[in-house]
């Protein structure tokens, strides 16, 4: 009977693809000893776009881990080692450790992943775990909140999430380190000894404090929000932008989007006025392709898509996101609704994928939603246009020569000059206001 081989398999950071070359390492889910399994998520890794969940490409017991969490680390750089017994040593590298190609994220050889995370099982007679070999479930925290955990040492198990079904956010991890915005004792001038009582022989005032240092936290820039600056700075430092704003009567748009959501055809998904939107963007790019084209300095080009890779701008507790709706000019209103809610919502749950995050052609950014009338919004780097969407809002009106209360919006078109210009800008802006006033009949022709 032959032993199985005892093997020393080092796990490399793979490619994250998309140009990436490196990631910022957020945390464990292993520890030295743990065993793991094959595609097993041993740590989470934040890139330029995404957080990801790193599967294990070896069934084994982890011997030693090679970073630590906030550590930026390239592509190829090792992770971590196990020690494996499941077959014959693989060949070995230049140092002497077994290698082994590198896995796309999310990916490991061989069988489908397996569940991302295993759940806790609790007795209510005796509150331990059912099987005693099963380790806990980690917190249920958003990656940006681990990471910010893990950079001002506070213990995960000890904060309380006050997110969505009790998942811990960036702010639950500060309140807990100290450094959220609950008031602190002898901060107010009306403060006394006795919680409100006046100081007394046996409890006199507290001598005056000395004026305390600044209260600051200092955060570390890294992952999305280091990435996005980058970007933003290059962006607005390299493109000449320039913007046209139109504010128009949306009230067709309005009562189109509350017959929708009453349409069989829409059952299971819910129609908003950003669907409109985005279809008007759609109409007028058909019309004016050089808002879906970008600037190739070194060839000396403008190119232009064929398709149009459609980018929503979302906010997310790690920073801004574009999640991008593939070929959207060939999906009808129905697929493109659908389309816009899944990938907004997976980039705020923080399941995007780098890819899903990258190679949009135009983009569009919902600023009304957080109660403001417009903006002037910074292109993506590669893009030529963005649309940014103000506040649906009643106002006073001017129709067929009387004053009437009506649903208006501010848009506002920013615009890479190089390749755009006003008059373009102009009459595709022109455009998507028409579609808004009057959406029924261009859904129509679209169709």
């Amino acid at each position: 009977m032959t032993n199985p081989t005892r093997a020393v398999q080092e796990f490399r950071l793979p490619d994250l693809g998309e140009g990436l070359t490196e990631a910022d390492w957020v945390q464990w889910a292993v520890a030295v000893g743990d065993r793991v399994e094959l595609n097993q998520v041993i740590g989470e890794v934040e890139t330029a776009k995404a957080t990801v969940e790193l599967p294990s490409p070896y069934a084994g017991t982890v011997e030693e881990l090679l970073v630590e969490p906030g550590q930026t680390v390239p592509v190829e750089a090792p992770l971590l080692r196990i020690v494996t017994e499941d077959g014959p040593a693989e060949p070995t590298g230049d140092s002497g450790v077994p290698s082994r190609p590198s896995v796309l994220v999310g990916y490991g050889p061989g069988d489908a992943p397996q569940s991302r995370r295993a759940t806790r099982r609790t007795s209510a007679d005796t509150g331990r775990d059912s099987d005693g070999d099963t380790p806990p479930a980690r917190p249920d925290a958003k990656p940006g909140a681990r990471k910010l955990a893990a950079l001002l040492e506070v213990d995960l198990d000890t904060v309380t999430g006050t997110g969505r079904g009790g998942v811990i956010t960036r702010d639950d991890v500060r309140r807990t380190a100290g450094h959220g915005e609950e008031p602190t004792a002898g901060h107010g001038e009306e403060t006394t000894a006795g919680h409100g009582e006046e100081p007394t022989a046996e409890r006199p005032r507290p001598p005056a404090r000395e004026p305390s240092p600044e209260r600051t936290t200092r955060i570390p820039v890294g992952g999305v929000r280091k990435r996005t600056a980058e970007a933003v700075s290059r962006s607005a430092f390299t493109a000449p932008h320039a913007s046209v704003f139109l504010t128009c009567d949306a009230t067709a748009t309005v009562d189109l989007v509350s017959t929708l959501r009453a349409s069989p055809a829409f059952e299971g998904v819910r129609p908003t006025a950003l669907s409109i939107v985005s279809r008007a963007l759609l109409h007028a790019i058909a019309a004016e392709p050089s808002l879906n084209a970008h600037w190739d300095d070194d060839a000396g080009e403008i190119v232009l898509h064929h398709d149009v890779h459609l980018g929503i701008a979302t906010a997310t507790s790690d920073g801004l996101k574009v999640p991008v709706v593939r070929e959207a000019q060939r999906l009808s209103l129905p697929h493109l609704a659908r389309s816009i809610a899944e990938v907004a919502d997976r980039a705020r749950t923080g399941r995007s994928t780098p890819s899903e995050l990258t190679g949009s052609t135009v983009s569009v950014t919902n600023v009304g939603v957080f109660g403001v009338d417009g903006g002037t919004p910074i292109l993506n780097p590669g893009e030529s246009a963005i649309l940014a969407v103000g506040a649906i809002s009643d106002r006073p009106w001017v129709v067929d020569g009387a004053l009437a209360i009506r649903k208006v919006v501010t848009l506002s078109l920013s615009f890479d000059h190089r390749l755009v210009d006003g008059e373009q800008a102009g009459r595709a802006l022109a455009t998507i206001g028409a579609f808004l006033g009057d959406p029924v009949p261009m859904l129509v022709a679209d169709n």
